[in-house]
Formats: C-alpha cells, sequence, structure tokens
C-alpha cells in the first residue's frame, strides 16, 4: 500500500513568480497562517519576490519542481496553462494538495481525470473565470426549482480605454490568446455543445456604460458537466468595449493568425500596452421557475485594485490572486473534499465572501451609480438583483 509522505500543514509553494504569483504571494503573506514559497527559473522575479519574506527556490531543470512540491501542504500553480497537466501529475504523486487558474479546457478534462484516484485535493480553475464567476453562477442557478439560462460575463478592461481596440494587456498574453481561439463549451437546449469563440456577440450596458460580449473559451469551468440535464442554456462570454470584437475577427480570420499564434503574441505584446488601471467587470443572471413563477435573478460588481499589505494589486491580480487563496482556505478549513477533483461550484458564494481572502472581490467593488437599480435580494460583494 502506498502511503502519503508527511507533509508541513502549512507550507505552500507558489509556482511561478510572475505577475499572479507575486500577488499570491503578498496576499498569502500578509494574511498569516501559511510559510510560503515561491519557485520559478527567472531570478529577478524571484529577488523581488524575496523583499516579501518569503522563501524563494529557483528552478533550474524540470526534476526541480517536483523538488519544490515534496512535503508541501499545497501547490499553488501559476505557470502558463500548457503546463497545468503536468504540475497537476505531480503533485498527485507527490500526494500534495493543487491549485491552478487554467482555463484551458483539455487542461481541466486531464486533471478531472487525475483526480479519480488522488490522494490529494486536484483543483483547476480557481482564478476569475473561470473561478469566481463560476461560483456566482452555481449560487444564482441552485435557487431555482427549474433553471432556464445561465449567463454569465466577465471583463478585465482598463479604466480609462484608448485606441481602436479599447483594451490593454492585464494578464497573460498567452492565456488571453488561448480563450480567443479555442472552442468553448456551453450547454444549449440542454445539449453540451462545443461553440466557437468570437461568436454570439451582444451588447448591454451596466450601471450607464456600454459593453459588448461574445463567446471565448475556459470560462465556464465545469458548470456544463455539472447542469447538463438540468438546464436549457448555459454560457460564458468574455466582456469588452464595443468594437473589439470586429478587430479580432479581422486578426483571426481575413489575416489569418488564428494559425500563427507566436506571431499574434508578438503583434499584442508590442502594440498593445499593459496597465495597472484596470477594472474587472462581472454580470452573471439566471432566469427559470421558482414556486412556479418565471424569475430573473442577477449579479453585478465591478471590482478595482488595492493596495495590500503596502503593495499595490491590479484588479487582475487581486481577484485572481484571491480565488485561488480562497480554495486553498477552504480546503485547510474542511469545507470542500479533502482529496480527488473539486471543481469551483462546490464552493458556496457565501463562504468564498466571508472568506479572508475571498472578501477582496466584495470590499474593493464600486458602488453602484445613484440611478441604478436598487439591488434586491441577499447583497455580498455585489449588486444582486430580482425580477419577476
Amino acid at each position: 500500500m502506498t502511503t502519503i509522505p508527511l507533509r508541513d500543514s502549512r507550507a505552500v509553494t507558489i509556482l511561478g513568480a510572475g505577475k499572479i504569483g507575486y500577488a499570491m504571494a503578498v496576499l498569502l503573506q500578509a494574511a498569516g497562517g501559511w510559510r510560503v514559497r515561491l519557485a520559478d527559473h527567472a531570478q529577478p522575479q524571484l529577488q523581488a519576490a524575496a523583499a516579501l519574506g518569503v522563501e524563494t527556490l529557483h528552478i533550474r531543470g524540470d526534476a526541480d519542481w517536483l523538488r519544490a512540491m515534496r512535503g508541501q501542504y499545497a501547490v499553488l500553480n501559476a505557470l502558463p496553462y500548457h503546463l497545468a497537466t503536468a504540475m497537476a501529475t505531480r503533485a498527485a504523486a507527490a500526494g500534495v494538495h493543487y491549485f491552478d487558474l487554467t482555463e484551458d479546457v483539455a487542461s481541466t478534462h486531464a486533471i478531472r481525470e487525475l483526480g479519480a484516484g488522488a490522494r490529494s485535493v486536484l483543483m483547476p480553475q480557481c482564478g476569475l473565470a473561470p473561478g469566481f464567476i463560476g461560483i456566482v453562477g452555481n449560487d444564482l442557478a441552485q435557487r431555482f426549482d427549474e433553471l432556464h439560462d445561465l449567463k454569465m460575463r466577465v471583463g478585465a478592461l482598463p479604466r480609462y480605454p484608448q485606441g481602436a481596440l479599447r483594451y490593454n494587456l492585464t494578464w497573460s498574453t498567452e492565456g488571453l490568446i488561448n480563450e480567443y481561439i479555442n472552442p468553448c463549451e456551453a450547454l444549449v437546449d440542454g445539449e453540451p455543445l462545443q461553440v466557437h469563440a468570437l461568436e454570439g456577440l451582444e451588447t448591454f450596458a451596466l450601471d450607464g456604460i456600454e459593453y459588448e460580449a461574445f463567446n471565448t473559451s475556459g470560462g465556464l469551468g465545469t458548470l456544463v458537466q455539472t447542469w447538463a440535464g438540468r438546464a436549457r442554456n448555459v454560457d460564458y462570454k468574455s466582456i469588452r468595449y464595443p468594437g473589439h470584437c470586429a478587430i479580432l475577427r479581422l486578426l483571426l480570420d481575413e489575416l489569418k493568425l488564428r494559425n500563427r499564434r507566436e506571431v499574434l503574441r508578438q503583434i499584442f505584446d508590442e502594440a498593445i500596452p499593459a496597465t495597472r488601471q484596470d477594472v474587472i467587470v462581472v454580470f452573471a443572471s439566471a432566469t427559470g421557475l421558482q414556486r412556479g413563477r418565471l424569475v430573473q435573478e442577477s449579479y453585478s460588481a465591478r471590482i478595482v485594485g488595492a493596495t495590500v499589505a503596502g503593495q499595490a494589486l491590479t484588479a487582475i491580480q487581486l481577484t485572481t490572486a484571491a480565488g485561488i487563496c480562497c480554495a486553498l482556505d477552504l480546503v485547510a478549513q474542511g469545507l470542500l473534499p479533502q482529496a480527488g477533483f473539486v471543481s469551483q461550484e462546490q464552493i458556496r458564494l457565501e463562504d468564498f465572501l466571508a472568506n479572508r481572502f475571498g472578501r477582496h472581490c466584495r470590499e474593493h467593488a464600486l458602488p453602484a451609480p445613484a440611478d441604478s437599480p436598487t439591488p434586491a435580494g441577499d447583497v455580498s460583494g455585489g449588486s444582486a438583483r430580482r425580477s419577476a
């Protein structure tokens, strides 16, 4: 019989010292209770993280990733999406809890399969979208006796948009392109289907601001599997300012960059400036029957960045790091399963928003304009509205 190696119940290793990995280290170190180590192959990022007072580990080869995991309570993976399956496989072999942020559908399916015999938790998609939006969407969906439609929309946007794209880079360019190109999962008329990215274009206004939204890959997480056979339509779309989708279609389809991802990445990195002045827009709505009446319930929030322990974090850093740190905390508190594959919708929204990490999505939400509809129902970290 194989035994689980001894683990330090408070030791966690963050894999990847980029923007989000750094934000994770800030939140965990500031909250206390965890012994944090940050592992990466890039020395400059590790040196910046060392100033936080966390341990650092320089990765020189593939074998060092497993060394970074052994004896730890958990690993939090902030590496590029294409490394998710390999890191989850190593964590499962080491008997270490595993959390990541991947939006990649194929990686999530592979990790689900690993979870069948895992001795530790394997929990991918713990960020914003997928992640927090799935928790919100599932909370709305559970309020209905018969769920007809569940729509989830999220955008990581510049607060002060400029140029034709009206967009700035706020996170991984590689992950962004993956969302714009890969197939998207959805429930359509009760059937799990794949739909095309950049399709399903719609426009709407939220708190007086005009937006557009369109299909992107990965943001739905595992909700298709969870609600298959119990809902008619479930979908996810990314929010952008109007005009963005048309330019993407020009680049990907007319200029044939869909099959030249590296060229597209170079164009984005060299032509689209990054910004630290961002805002996260979250909107979800559900429609169905409650006690025989047709009802719609919705949740909306606009979340900005904040300074934590003297470190200025952007909105995307704060919300993404809060999601994965909260998942870690809830497993440690025994509020989630202790082994196997765990999905985001297994987290209750009230537990998330009450958590010391999840509360950032509540406390740093902008107030709705005075002339917006008065929220009704249970409001925790956003505007919850109900209409019949």
